[in-house]
């Protein structure tokens, strides 16, 4: 298992049991495909964006997001499956899934 970070950003708009409820979503995905999430955290209620951002199908834009970090471990296989989860929720504007490299090691 290897480990990763995900910084997901997600529309401001939303209430807050929709938003609690695409974070408990977005770690069960983690979870669905033999992860274990380490860590989360929202790490910006509302941001304002360096530019406008459309969601999938959607026409409104979006000036500010709501940026969410998640930590976990997860098989390197896993992660294209995860990718393609978490890009067709109509909630998320954009997502990173990167590795964390382990200190000590190139």
């Amino acid at each position: 298992m290897k480990k990763y970070e995900a910084m997901f950003i997600i529309k401001p708009d939303l209430k807050d049991e929709e938003k609690s409820a695409l974070m408990k979503g977005i770690k069960e995905q983690v979870t669905k495909y033999n992860g274990t999430v380490t860590a989360d955290q929202i790490w910006a209620e509302r941001r304002k964006l360096a530019y406008d951002l459309f969601p999938l199908g959607g026409q409104a834009r979006f000036k500010e997001g709501m940026y969410y970090l998640v930590n976990f471990d997860c098989d390197p296989l896993q992660i294209a499956a995860l990718r393609g989860v978490y890009g067709l929720n109509e909630n998320v504007l954009r997502y990173m899934i990167t590795k964390i490299e382990e200190k000590g090691k190139k």
